[in-house]
């Protein structure tokens, strides 16, 4: 089974470049979609249009902001929308589907840069994504956190750490969370596969950042470590174009 994220930053431009043939080409058994930037009434005819999917949204409450989504050709057996704490349900970041076999939580993490509030939000919303993972780990399936996580985790993950360590995206407190979940038994699966490479999933539009592959790896499968080994392969997928991220995702055998 293949699953994939993206984070396409506006659903509807991207359905005008290259998102339609990604999906032909690619035919991932379910897509996590982060940063929407639409509503109900917005989604594109072309996405309605793809019969092999079921899809599932959640919506911000502020227009043309945040949101995700998951086509999945496997229905799941249940879908929610919330983190334990409201207020963290207005923005639409979140869908956790329920299949026979395992979870999968599809998430779309705040960016912190906006200013102090942003980043305690960030955090405030990390801990509590931590305390739904480990909710979800108690009912003995395997747990699949994937989206746009917003956080660089170690220097090989950025093209530049040193200049960035004072910015939102690789601050020692946000990195902290990230070593957090994984001395808790989540492991991240690109590193499972790759221990020593340099790739990258974000690129700014600014400087050339892409075409100089100044990039950084904020976007991330994790899985809780007891069912590490049914991930058989992790890649990010950097020759996809349409966004300021690319495609990101693992293949799993259950």
């Amino acid at each position: 089974m293949k699953i994939l994220s993206w984070n396409v930053n506006g659903l509807r431009a991207i359905v005008k470049k290259n998102f339609l043939e990604f999906i032909e080409n690619e035919n991932p058994n379910i897509l996590g979609i982060q940063e929407t930037k639409l509503q109900k009434e917005q989604i594109p005819k072309e996405i309605s249009d793809i019969g092999d999917y079921h899809k599932f949204w959640n919506f911000a409450q502020r227009k043309g902001y945040s949101g995700t989504s998951i086509f999945t050709k496997n229905k799941p057996l249940s879908v929610s929308y919330s983190l334990p704490d409201e207020r963290f349900n207005s923005e639409g970041r979140n869908i956790i589907a329920e299949y026979q076999k395992f979870y999968l939580i599809n998430c779309y993490f705040p960016n912190g840069q906006m200013n102090e509030d942003r980043l305690q939000f960030k955090l405030d919303f990390y801990d509590n994504m931590f305390e739904l993972m480990e909710k979800l780990r108690k009912k003995g399936k395997p747990v699949i956190v994937c989206g746009d996580y917003n956080t660089a985790h170690k220097p090989i993950d950025l093209k530049n750490p040193k200049p960035n360590e004072k910015r939102s995206g690789f601050l020692p407190i946000e990195r902290a969370w990230i070593d957090k979940i994984i001395a808790n038994g989540w492991v991240d699966t690109f590193r499972m596969f790759n221990q020593k490479e340099s790739e990258y999933s974000w690129w700014s539009y600014r400087f050339k950042a892409r075409e100089n592959n100044a990039g950084w790896r904020i976007d991330y499968f994790f899985i809780n470590e007891e069912f590490k080994d049914i991930v058989i392969d992790a890649f990010i997928l950097q020759n996809i174009p349409g966004s300021d991220h690319c495609p990101v995702g693992i293949e799993i055998n259950i």
